[in-house]
């Protein structure tokens, strides 16, 4: 649950039964004594008091997300291969092959070292990330009202609850004001729940508690004040959370992570059984070629591959919240990258949402400021000595408007009020007044208050397609007179009279045209999903220059079926008047079409799509519904900021693929020299403590490809795993390596006329070299250092790892490595070999990447369906509680 996700349930000390607490208190005593038990009142805890419940029961949160260093450990041990490696190294040790078995422990060590240090510092990153995405709950301390903290949370607090906000904890209701929960993560049922503190069916379980608001629902209307019965792990959700088996699930960027490493495991595994058994065959030592099988199958694995994408992710991260973007899992970094189609609101994101009232509208196209102050009295937001506190945003700008006649409010008296939902899309009160009794005044969306009035003037409806047109948010205010009425229900809202129009300005946003334009020039589509009128969402797109081809209203997408909404998405940019499931239904649909989807939004009706998206995005001032179901958390509302994000995605994915490439094939090379060596000479052409020395240096060197430049061309559109093409890269340029490694045994044999210490010697160097400097050349599709020049750091520690290979054979370590002196001659004829080898792996990359790939046949397709199915499924899973955490990406297989 990631709204917990910054702290734990830390056993520091005696803890209440609060479990208990909750369930019976809840069930079966009034609230008076609840508040009795509990030692709290009207005015809320003392801070004195606070300090000491917080002793007692610790933080509100679930389940702890920290990062471990024991656990990253255990994750860089996992691999089958190092582990038998490891064993068998220790029974060389207990033989008598002692300095070679201590040889290869350190090098394992090391690479375990190396692995779990830039994990363990991405897992770091990640809770720093999640550290920054706050959510904050209104609490009654000492009889004041405070934003804290949702974790500060302790039993016996007063909490106030309103539409769009999470339940912060296990609540009994004190008071409510039309306030339905979402209770779906519990019970799977989709439809609201409503909440009394008057209902408390007799012996139900606390999942069943009209009276009771429960940690991890969403007030999905209204508003309630209720105090805290349990908190953390004591909450009904708690409990739940704690009997689950926890695992993140995978996103697209792990699955193919993980096909890829399946790839390396067919590979090692006919590479292995291959080597080991021509070294049988030739009568090699049972326990050297054990070893030395198992060297070569874990150096054709890139074994700091999840370190090289972990350090990726990680300083991505870092640039990315320099940016003004927070991603809650690491790995959504390069699924972010992989936007094709962005569904974005309107409002604060194309617009200022700075909205301002302009004019208000009679019904009979005449000015009226009697329309100003129904449109102030008829609000769900709290009138406080005759001020407004907590209304939305159209009723904020109607408040603030210079003129309004702020004090006609006075006049008015509330008897009951309806709260604004999305499916009615209005809000009505009960009001009595000196002048006009006792009224119901309701305003909302045009046409739904309209279609609830006995006549319309055609004076009305001419206004408000003027103001439709001239691209204006515009809210209807009706009437009806209520003599009697004690209580409103939905049925009330019928036989209204219009009064007239509320009309708001919200201008366009001067960064969004561009931002726009820079979106389309990554690939990316944007559409527009708003609540607004289809007229006023065209005016503010075609002031965007955001072309409208099409426009489909939520009456329109309900008349079609799921094909014929996938059908139409294609050439529809503006979806308006949309109702939240709507919202999502959509969404589902545009993925249907095979492409990764996005989704933007903030508030609670924007929950479900960002459910249903590949990538949820939303914003830091979103509501806690929104912000939980999101994968990543803007800073800025902006799309020049979503843009930073998807353009630094790519940049993480393209410098994973030079590793990926690059490793596999010149691994693959090298060890299929090893592979064919090792059926003619007389000895093995590499130790095995070697190989993996050779390994190791190797991918040490490429832990710098992180911050490594990336060319414009590969990030202008999405990128992602093609295991076909790094199959076709690694056997066209693994045979090419080959050349060269063959070429010095050659060299070794026959003009050195090397013996097994200066054979091995030489070919370490050579193959170190060559796999070390051909990350230049495949790191681009542009020429080399000409129109493509590599960052600095990866300049450096490309060196310096050939020069420490270089260096080795003239150490004091070198006897206990199996090295010797090379002649000066060698390294004469190894430059040539690694120009000739450069010159050839550039011309075969051009070939390569001129070249289209094979058709993909019927398997190939159906594995893709697979795939992308399985990602949906993952997607979908990722949302199934109140949020997700962060863990770093790890490869499987070897």
């Amino acid at each position: 649950m990631s709204m917990h996700a910054r702290a734990t349930v830390a056993n520091t000390g005696p803890r209440q039964p609060v479990h208990s607490l909750s369930a019976t208190l809840a069930a079966s005593r009034p609230i008076e004594q609840v508040m009795t038990a509990l030692d709290s009142g009207d005015t809320g805890l003392t801070e004195a008091e606070y300090t000491r419940r917080a002793g007692v029961f610790g933080p509100n949160a679930v389940r702890n997300h920290r990062v471990r260093l024991g656990s990253v450990v255990t994750r860089q041990l996992r691999s089958p291969l190092l582990l038998l490696l490891a064993v068998t190294a220790a029974v060389a040790f207990f033989l008598g092959e002692r300095t070679d078995a201590v040889v290869i422990g350190v090098i394992v060590a090391m690479s375990v070292g190396l692995g779990t240090v830039n994990e363990f510092r991405a897992g770091q990153a990640a809770d720093a990330l999640r550290d920054r995405i706050r959510h904050r709950v209104v609490v009654v301390r000492d009889d004041v009202a405070r934003s804290i903290d949702l974790v500060e949370l302790v039993p016996g607090d007063i909490v106030d609850l309103r539409a769009g906000e999470l339940v912060p904890a296990d609540l009994r209701l004190l008071s409510s004001t039309g306030l339905h929960c979402d209770e779906s993560v519990l019970t799977g049922e989709p439809e609201p729940v409503r909440k009394s503190p008057d209902a408390v069916p007799a012996g139900s379980p606390i999942a069943e508690l009209t009276s009771c608001a429960l940690m991890g629902t969403v007030a999905a209307s209204g508003t309630g004040r209720g105090m805290v019965i349990a908190t953390g792990g004591d909450t009904e959700f708690g409990r739940i959370a704690a009997g689950l088996a926890h695992r993140e699930p995978e996103t697209e960027f792990q699955v193919g992570l993980r096909r890829f490493s399946m790839l390396l495991v067919r590979v090692a595994a006919v590479l292995t059984i291959g080597i080991f058994a021509v070294n049988l065959v030739l009568h090699r030592p049972l326990l050297d070629a054990l070893m030395f099988s198992l060297a070569i199958a874990v150096g054709i694995s890139p074994q700091l591959l999840p370190a090289v994408v972990s350090t990726g992710l990680a300083a991505g991260s870092r640039l990315l919240a320099q940016r003004k973007v927070l991603v809650k899992r690491l790995v959504c970094i390069e699924d972010l990258g992989d936007i094709e189609v962005l569904f974005t609101d309107k409002t604060g994101t194309l617009t200022e949402g700075r909205i301002e009232f302009l004019r208000a509208v009679a019904a009979d196209g005449a000015d009226s400021a009697d329309v100003i102050a129904l449109g102030l009295v008829c609000t769900d937001g709290s009138i406080e000595n005759g001020a407004l506190v907590g209304g939305d945003a159209l009723d904020t700008a109607l408040w603030a408007a210079p003129g309004a006649p702020r004090a006609a409010v006075r006049e008015y008296s509330w008897s009951a009020t309806l709260p604004f939902d999305h499916r009615r899309r209005m809000v009505s009160v009960l009001v009595d007044s000196p002048a006009s009794g006792r009224v119901i005044v309701t305003k909302g969306a045009p046409e739904a208050v309209l279609a609830r009035c006995e006549q319309v003037p055609e004076s009305a409806i001419r206004a408000l397609d003027a103001e439709f047109a001239a691209g204006h948010r515009v809210v209807a205010v009706a009437t009806r007179a209520a003599p009697g009425t004690t209580s409103l229900r939905a049925a009330e809202e019928t036989g209204l009279r219009p009064a007239g129009f509320l009309v708001f300005l919200d201008p366009p946003k001067s960064s969004a045209a561009a931002a726009i334009s820079r979106l389309t020039m990554l690939g990316i589509t944007v559409k527009v999903i708003t609540g607004d009128h289809p007229g006023v969402a065209a005016q503010v797109c075609e002031r965007l220059g955001l072309p409208v081809n099409s426009a489909l209203s939520g009456a329109e997408v309900d008349r079609l079926t799921d094909r014929e909404l996938a059908e139409k998405l294609p050439t529809t940019t503006v979806f308006a008047r949309i109702d939240p499931e709507q919202k999502a239904r959509i969404v589902r649909a545009q993925r249907s079409l095979g492409v990764d989807v996005a989704f933007l939004g903030d508030g609670v009706n924007d929950a479900l799509a960002l459910h249903a998206a590949d990538v949820g995005i939303s914003v830091d001032a979103a509501t806690d519904v929104a912000k939980d179901a999101a994968d990543v958390v803007l800073l800025e509302k902006d799309l020049q900021v979503l843009a930073d994000g998807v353009t630094q995605g790519r940049r993480v994915f393209a410098n994973t693929m030079k590793y990926v490439l690059m490793g596999t094939s010149s691994n693959f090379g090298n060890m299929f020299s090893a592979a064919g060596a090792s059926a003619f000479l007389p000895f093995l052409p590499m130790l095995p403590s070697q190989i993996l020395l050779n390994n190791l240096l190797y991918d040490a060197g490429q832990l710098a490809i992180p911050t490594d430049h990336v060319d414009e061309e590969q990030l202008a559109r999405p990128s992602r795993w093609d295991i076909a093409l790094i199959r076709r890269f690694m056997l066209v340029f693994g045979p090419i390596s080959s050349i060269f490694d063959f070429a010095t045994f050659g060299v070794m044999l026959w003009v050195f006329h090397a013996g097994e210490t200066l054979f091995h010697t030489g070919w370490f160097v050579e193959s170190l070299a060559t796999q070390t400097l051909v990350l230049f050349v495949i790191r681009t599709r542009r020429t080399p250092f000409f129109r493509s020049h590599p960052s600095v750091v990866l300049l450096a520690a490309a060196l310096i790892s050939v020069g420490i290979g270089a260096l080795l054979p003239v150490t004091p370590l070198a006897p206990a490595l199996g090295f010797a002196p090379l002649p000066a001659g060698f390294f004469a004829a190894l430059l040539v070999m690694i120009m000739v080898y450069l010159a050839l792996a550039e011309a075969a990359k051009r070939w390569f990447f001129r070249t289209p790939p094979p058709v993909p046949t019927a398997r190939d397709r159906r594995t893709d369906h697979r795939l992308r199915r399985r990602a949906a499924r993952f997607a979908a899973g990722a949302h199934s509680g109140p949020g997700t955490s962060a863990q770093p990406v790890q490869a499987s297989g070897p």
